[in-house]
């Protein structure tokens, strides 16, 4: 079924359906992955890939030879690198749609993955968790997404979404407990998920000083703009990470006031809409 015509070239339905089709596809993956390394690498090579049609409408074979191969090393880099989200995303599709038992099988699609901000996080009691912890040299990692919850981290985890309380951080960073090894997930004012996995830094200013809990803290803010809360277990300090750094030797008093800052900027989802409060 032809609709019109632009420039010689029949625009049908099924073309017009296949724009939008792909139009949503590349938005969600956009919207999904935002804040993270794979959306900075993505936006690269998207911007690439735009020159790279431009030169060859303007008929530039250098360029675009030289534009078109940037392009195919630049997929095949995010491919690489981020072969275990990958991995991880199709094995929660193939999970869920296979189990019977399952009846939200559409729920890891992207845009069902909600994108908010904090909303009203009582930092003072995390941080009185975390002073208890540190009296005890106990050892917490706790990881405050900004623009993603990071499902694909929390699924290494105990999934949850349970209220944040300072009792609860105590108990699930307790020796004893079992889920006390890796990391909690904070977003949306609500703990999302405990003991997961995270990535480790391989900066080697920072591999010789710190240990694994550590490490993870600033390799999860070297990836993503999430920010991370760690308390050590042999000096009993508590350090925050924030875009590959750490920060150490800060009070309590400005543990909570950088949080806060962090966190000040409320999003108000409403019907698929993002508001700011």
């Amino acid at each position: 079924m032809e609709l019109f015509n632009i420039f010689n070239f029949q625009i049908k339905l099924i073309n017009l359906i296949d724009v939008i089709l792909l139009g949503i596809i590349i938005y969600q993956l956009l919207r999904m992955l935002r804040g993270s390394l794979a959306f900075n690498m993505l936006s690269g090579v998207f911007v690439i890939y735009i020159a790279w049609i431009i030169v060859r409408f303007f008929k530039m074979p250098l360029m675009e030879t030289v534009l078109g191969e940037f392009a195919k090393v630049g997929f095949l880099a995010i491919l690489i690198v981020f072969q275990q989200e990958i991995r991880k995303f199709l094995l929660l599709i193939g999970k869920g749609t296979l189990n019977s038992d399952n009846k939200n099988i559409f729920r890891f699609l992207p845009w069902n993955w909600k994108v908010e901000k904090s909303f009203n996080t009582n930092y003072e009691e995390i941080v009185e968790a975390c002073i208890n912890l540190s009296a005890s040299k106990t050892g917490a990692l706790i990881v405050f997404p900004k623009t993603s919850e990071l499902k694909f981290i929390g699924t290494s985890g105990e999934i949850l979404d349970s209220f944040i309380t300072k009792r609860l951080l105590i108990s699930i960073f307790n020796k004893h407990s079992p889920l006390h090894d890796g990391a909690v997930i904070i977003a949306n004012s609500r703990i999302k998920a405990v003991n997961s996995v995270l990535p480790v830094s391989e900066n080697p200013e920072y591999q010789s000083k710190y240990g694994l809990r550590h490490l993870s803290a600033i390799g999860i803010t070297e990836q993503t703009d999430a920010i991370a809360l760690v308390v050590s277990e042999e000096r009993g300090t508590i350090s925050v990470a924030k875009e590959g750094k750490i920060f150490e030797n800060l009070s309590n008093e400005e543990i909570v006031n950088f949080l806060t800052k962090e966190f000040s900027e409320e999003m108000i989802t409403i019907k698929g809409k993002t508001t700011k409060s």
